[in-house]
């Protein structure tokens, strides 16, 4: 956390929280979200300003609730997630790196959704895969050491009892088994996508 942050902690810790006016979408991009935004549930501005898009990521975290925001000095902004509260691409030198610009290092396991949308999880993180990356991913999912085509794994995706036996490879890290993600990705891995102000 920014020491300016810690300082406006201490000098105005009674500032109210903000809700529903930033967006992370689901290819990594931060959002802002006026209140006619809001109402008509538009995607909002893309927030293209390097400094600040730096400042939310060097203050990005969430709460035991599982409500991801971004500490602007006292005041949390609390993060509206498309998907997932990180959202990763390929990288040719570090395999996958999410929105905040950190490597996805020591994947603990790998989820894929009906409708195709890879989850990558970490000790402390939870990503999606950006639908336009999804592509090259598929050249990393395996059967008995040959690569899965698409029509194998569409009927694994609908066919729940054919066993679990994708395997993921990614780049720079040990394989990893793909596991069938049957809730919904915010129940199953504890966090929230809307979150709003207890009335």
């Amino acid at each position: 956390m920014d020491d300016i942050v810690k300082q406006a902690m201490r000098k105005w810790p009674n500032v109210p929280h903000c809700y529903g006016w930033l967006a992370l979408d689901g290819r990594g991009a931060w959002r802002m979200r006026d209140e006619s935004v809001q109402a008509h549930n538009l995607p909002g501005d893309k927030i293209t300003h390097r400094a600040l898009v730096d400042f939310i990521h060097r203050n990005y975290t969430h709460d035991d609730a599982g409500n991801w925001y971004f500490k602007n000095g006292p005041q949390r902004v609390y993060v509206d997630l498309a998907i997932a509260p990180f959202i990763a691409h390929t990288d040719p030198v570090h395999g996958f790196v999410v929105q905040t610009n950190e490597t996805l290092e020591d994947l603990t396991s790998a989820w894929i959704t009906s409708s195709g949308t890879l989850f990558l999880v970490t000790n402390n993180m939870v990503a999606a895969v950006k639908d336009q990356d999804m592509a090259l991913c598929l050249d990393m999912l395996a059967v008995d050491g040959h690569i899965v085509d698409d029509a194998y794994l569409l009927a694994w995706l609908e066919d729940t009892s054919l066993p679990e036996n994708i395997i993921l490879t990614p780049p720079n890290q040990p394989a990893i088994k793909l596991q069938r993600l049957i809730k919904r990705p915010a129940e199953h891995f504890g966090f929230n996508n809307t979150p709003r102000a207890l009335r």
